[in-house]
């Protein structure tokens, strides 16, 4: 281990006398709401490590622009560290690593932890250890230097998140959905997608028939207005992994996804779309 006084410069300040412009998730997940209330419905969540912009401040509550994927919402102002623009460029200059088990986790001195989903980033991170603060924590699980996750392990990495059970607006192992799945999954394999299916609709290219899908495509489905509601990621030509109910794999053709159990079509398949 090497002592924390080596990397005072990495310390991540908390400025309590004013509004800092940016900031950082320093817990496991953060709810991302859409109005500023604890009431409010939950569109997405910010995992360990990830960074924002600060847009306003309401009472206990900021709205802020998620600077991975520029999805705005609310969080409580008690929920993140505010950083100011020098140490954002700080992080975002910095080497930057994203855990890749199914559970991951911090421990500072006096043996507090951090237990972190994949998907999570670990900021200012040097071989085995974090600063958030004035606080070293030690790291204990498995990372990649982002976009260096061996692509011929993305069927395991997939199914990692396999029974995950299904969460509106949830991007974390313990509670997903579904456009979540395929971002953190992406976000592992050093590709960046946007939040929402529909938006990952216009990334990529196109795939124009299933039976030339293979492993790593996003299948795009939409409901009766016309509108993509559902994704999901190809294991091969017939099948996918997606995120409806739980994490869950079933068949797919040209019509769209049958389930297994009910023996029943459930998602009409609009597009595929290649990016890996």
């Amino acid at each position: 281990m090497t002592d924390a006084t080596n990397y005072q410069g990495d310390l991540l300040q908390v400025r309590s006398e004013k509004i800092a412009p940016f900031g950082i998730c320093n817990l496991s997940v953060i709810p991302v709401r859409a109005e500023a209330s604890d009431k409010s419905e939950i569109v997405s969540q910010l995992l360990f490590g990830e960074t924002v912009e600060v847009l306003e401040q309401r009472d206990n509550w900021t709205r802020v622009k998620v600077l991975y994927d520029d999805y705005e919402g609310w969080i409580s102002t008690k929920q993140f560290f505010g950083l100011d623009k020098e140490e954002l460029n700080e992080i975002n200059n910095r080497q930057s690593f994203v855990c890749t088990s199914p559970f991951n986790f911090l421990t500072n001195a006096l043996g507090h932890s951090h237990y972190l989903s994949p998907g999570s980033t670990l900021p200012l991170f040097r071989g085995d250890s974090v600063f958030l603060g004035d606080e070293k924590y030690y790291f204990k699980g498995k990372a990649y230097v982002t976009d260096s996750f061996p692509r011929k392990n993305m069927e395991s990495l997939f199914k990692m998140f396999l029974n995950a059970p299904y969460l509106w607006g949830g991007r974390s192992i313990l509670g997903i959905d579904c456009s979540g799945f395929t971002q953190v999954c992406f976000k592992i394999l050093g590709v960046k997608l946007k939040r929402d299916a529909n938006q990952q609709a216009e990334q990529g290219d196109l795939v124009s028939f299933i039976t030339e899908g293979k492993l790593g495509d996003l299948a795009f489905f939409d409901n009766a207005e016309g509108r993509i509601t559902h994704v999901g990621i190809l294991l091969n030509n017939h099948q996918i992994i997606h995120a409806s109910g739980k994490v869950r794999i079933d068949s797919i053709d040209h019509q769209g996804i049958f389930n297994n159990d009910t023996q029943q079509y459930t998602h009409k398949l609009r597009i595929i779309k290649r990016l890996i």
